[in-house]
């Protein structure tokens, strides 16, 4: 079942998003080579205390840490350790908070250092499929024309689009229904409504789109070795047009 927002809740949502929103600021402008996923952990789940919030993460299906931090090939649920950062790699940072009960999600993908060219257009498309993907959620759009917007784009630059994974409806839940999936055709699922409030959050493999799960039953990778790159905003849908929960800027 698909729960609506009042404006109230949307306004905790908000407040918990924005707690996520500076925290990954925070961070993306802190990482240097040398730092390990560890210490990212640390200063995440200090953020979030510090303005107030609970980490979302923390515990979550037994989850052992604030910040998801997954690098290079890995996809998504990396778990932070004394693994060290390296110059040219790239990091994928997820982060959850909740505020008076109600949770904000979303995740960015930063550049340790300076990297390569290809590497920076793989994160910039992912970046890009990000907002092809929220102009799309608008009332009275369907949910695949979200979902299709997202594909349409990583592939049109030669990406592949990770489908074992998809963006979730969320709220008094970290995810909800819907889930919302970064392909598909347009025009199927259920229509948009004022009210819903979604995590949208591309994830795309330079290679192919297999993914494995590694023996610590969170790390996703590429089956392939390529590079992944992860964005992710908490998007509130709205007569008005969409509006990001997770951003300083407030609206797509």
């Amino acid at each position: 079942m698909i729960i609506l927002k009042s404006p109230e809740e949307v306004t905790k949502i908000h407040r918990a998003g924005r707690i996520v929103a500076e925290v990954l600021e925070e961070l993306g402008e802190r990482i240097r080579p040398g730092m390990t996923t560890l210490d990212l952990d640390r200063m995440a789940e200090e953020g979030i205390q510090k303005r107030g919030g609970q980490p979302a993460f923390k515990g979550y299906k037994g989850f052992p840490a604030t910040l998801c931090t997954s690098v290079n090939e890995e996809i998504v649920h990396g778990i932070p350790s004394h693994r060290t950062l390296r110059e040219g790699d790239i990091i994928g940072l997820d982060l959850g908070a909740i505020v008076e009960g109600y949770y904000g999600d979303a995740a960015i993908t930063v550049a340790v250092g300076a990297i390569q060219p290809r590497v920076q257009r793989l994160v910039q498309v992912t970046k890009e499929s990000l907002y092809r993907g929220i102009e799309k959620m608008k009332v009275g759009n369907r949910l695949s024309d979200v979902s299709h917007a997202v594909q349409k784009h990583v592939e049109a630059a030669g990406y592949s689009v990770v489908k074992d994974f998809v963006g979730h409806g969320i709220g008094q839940a970290l995810h909800e229904e819907p889930q919302l999936p970064n392909f598909g055709k347009p025009g199927q699922g259920p229509r948009l409504r004022s009210g819903m409030v979604l995590a949208i959050e591309p994830m795309v493999n330079m290679g192919k789109d297999g993914v494995r799960v590694l023996d610590d039953h969170w790390t996703a990778v590429t089956e392939d070795g390529s590079l992944s790159a992860h964005f992710e905003h908490t998007v509130a849908i709205t007569e008005a047009g969409p509006v990001i929960l997770t951003s300083n800027r407030g609206s797509a």
